[in-house]
C-alpha cells in the first residue's frame, strides 16, 4: 500500500516539474505561471473547489475556510517558480524523471515539492471530510527567485485587512545528517529567522587615461586591494546569538571528543567558537556574522583604456547582532580608506527572530517527531532569504522548513544541477502537513 502510494505521489509531483517555471528579471511570462496553476487545480480538485483563490499578479493565495473564525488562522507557504538549469544534468532538469529510487528535476526541493506535500496533504483530509480548526491559508509566489514582488503585496494586502496569523511555515531547513561537521546524528533545521539581504554598489573614479601609462591606484586596482582587505580582515562583528547557542546545545550530545566539548560550553567558549565556525563550515561561520559576497563588476569598455569609473557589486547578508545600518556603516567606513564610494542598491526586508519556546515552534517538532522518528529537530539562522520575512507583517511566528529528508549531493543541488529528492520522503512529507493542518 505504502509503495503505490509512493508512486502516485512521484507521478504527481512530476508532473509539475515538468512544467517549467523559471522566473527571470529579463523576460517575464505570466503565462507558463498561469497554466502551472492550472495543473494545480487538476492536481488537487477538493481542495480549489473548497478553498477561495485569489490571484496577486500571478501569485497564488488560498483560504480554507475553518469551524471556528475566532481561532487564528495559519499560513503555509511555497513558491512555484525555479531559477533556470544550466550546465549537464544527469536527468533532464524538466522531465520529472524517476530513477535509482529518486525523483529528478528543478523544483524537487526547491520548492514545488514541498508546495505538492502541502497541498496533497489538504487534499486528502478534504476527502476524508476533515474541516481545520480555524482558517489555513496557502501562498504560493511566482518570483521568490527574483524579487519577492508576491509574497511582499500579499501581506502587505493581508496586513491592511487586519489578519494576523498564529503562525506561517515557507521553505528553509531540512532534514541532514551532520550538517555542520562532527554531530553524528540526522537533524531537522528548523529556521526561526534569516538574514537580512542588501546589495551595495561600491564605486571607484579617476581621470581615466591611456594604459599606456597607468597611474598608481587606478580604480580596478583600489577595488582589488578592497575587496582583498574584506576578504583578510574582520569587517563585522562575531556574536553567538542565543538562536545559534541553541543550535550547537541540542547537537552537542551527538558530538564526541573535543568538539562536544566546545559546543557544550558556548556561554563560556563563545570568544573561541566565533573565531573558529568560518574557518571548519562556511554556513556555521555564516550564522555568526554578516558576510558580503562580490558578484559583479564593471569597468572600462576599452581594453587599453583606464577607466574613469569602476564599479562591483557586493551581495550582504546581514546579521541580527549587527543589524542593516551597522553593517552598511562598517563596509563603507572600510571602502571609504580606498577612496571608494558606496550606495545602497537594495536595503533588503530585516525579519526578527521566532522564539522557538512557543507553542508553534513546538508543533513543528512534534511533526517532526511523529513523521520521521529518531530525527531531531533543531533551531537555526537561515543564511539566504525566503518570502517569509515579508510575513513577519503579519505573524510573529515565522518558521521555514520543509520536510524532506536529503542527503549532501542533494542539499547541494539546489539552484545547482541534478536536483532530485529521494521518493521514500515523499509520503512522510505529506503526513508532516496533516500533521500541522489536524493539530495546528
Amino acid at each position: 500500500m505504502e509503495d503505490k502510494r509512493t508512486e502516485g505521489y512521484a507521478r504527481a509531483l512530476a508532473k509539475l516539474i515538468q512544467a517549467e517555471t523559471v522566473s527571470s528579471l529579463d523576460q517575464d511570462d505570466p503565462e507558463k505561471f498561469a497554466r502551472f496553476q492550472g495543473l494545480l487545480r487538476e492536481t488537487f480538485p477538493q481542495l480549489f473547489a473548497t478553498a477561495e483563490t485569489e490571484l496577486f499578479d500571478g501569485s497564488l493565495l488560498l483560504r480554507w475556510k475553518g469551524k471556528d473564525p475566532k481561532k487564528p488562522p495559519i499560513l503555509l507557504m511555497s513558491h512555484h517558480d525555479v531559477v533556470e538549469a544550466p550546465g549537464h544534468w544527469t536527468h533532464p532538469p524538466f522531465a520529472g524523471e524517476i530513477a535509482e529510487g529518486k525523483l529528478w528535476g528543478r523544483g524537487a526541493l526547491d520548492t514545488k515539492g514541498s508546495l505538492w506535500a502541502m497541498l496533497q496533504a489538504a487534499e486528502e483530509l478534504i476527502g476524508e471530510g476533515f474541516v481545520p480548526a480555524g482558517d489555513v491559508y496557502f501562498e504560493s509566489a511566482r518570483n521568490e527567485e527574483i524579487n519577492g514582488a508576491g509574497a511582499d503585496a500579499i501581506s502587505k494586502a493581508l496586513q491592511q485587512r487586519g489578519i494576523r496569523f498564529l503562525f506561517t511555515l515557507d521553505e528553509g531547513g531540512m532534514m541532514l545528517h551532520d550538517p555542520i561537521g562532527g554531530a553524528d546524528g540526522t537533524f531537522a533545521m528548523v529556521g526561526v529567522g534569516e538574514k537580512g539581504c542588501a546589495d551595495l554598489k561600491f564605486i571607484a573614479r579617476s581621470k581615466g587615461g591611456h594604459a599606456s601609462s597607468p597611474g598608481k591606484n587606478t580604480p580596478l586596482v583600489r577595488l582589488g586591494k578592497f575587496m582583498a582587505a574584506v576578504d583578510s580582515s574582520e569587517v563585522f562583528q562575531i556574536a553567538l546569538t542565543p538562536v545559534v547557542r541553541e543550535m550547537f546545545a541540542r547537537m552537542a550530545p551527538t558530538m564526541k571528543g573535543p568538539m562536544q566539548k566546545l559546543f557544550s560550553h558556548t556561554d563560556q567558549l563563545a570568544p573561541v567558537l566565533g573565531r573558529v565556525l568560518p574557518k571548519f563550515s562556511a554556513t556555521a561561520g555564516a550564522m555568526v556574522k554578516t558576510t558580503i559576497a562580490f558578484t559583479m563588476c564593471q569597468g572600462s569598455q576599452g581594453r587599453n583604456v583606464l577607466p574613469q569609473e569602476a564599479w562591483v557589486i557586493g551581495n550582504m547578508r546581514y546579521s541580527h547582532h549587527q543589524g542593516r545600518e551597522k553593517s552598511i556603516a562598517a563596509i563603507r567606513k572600510l571602502a571609504k580608506r580606498y577612496g571608494i564610494e558606496t550606495e545602497v542598491l537594495e536595503p533588503g526586508f530585516p525579519s526578527p527572530i521566532t522564539d522557538w519556546h512557543g507553542e508553534p515552534f513546538h508543533l513543528v517538532e512534534r511533526a517532526v517527531q511523529a513523521t520521521f522518528p529518531g530525527v531531531i529537530p533543531v533551531p537555526y539562522l537561515m543564511t539566504g532569504a525566503s518570502d517569509s520575512r515579508f510575513f513577519s507583517r503579519v505573524s510573529a511566528h515565522n518558521l521555514r522548513f520543509a520536510p524532506f529528508l536529503i542527503t549532501e549531493q542533494q542539499l547541494d543541488s539546489i539552484h545547482g544541477v541534478d536536483e532530485n529528492v529521494d521518493l521514500d520522503t515523499l509520503a512522510p512529507a505529506v503526513d508532516f502537513y496533516k500533521y500541522i493542518l489536524r493539530e495546528g
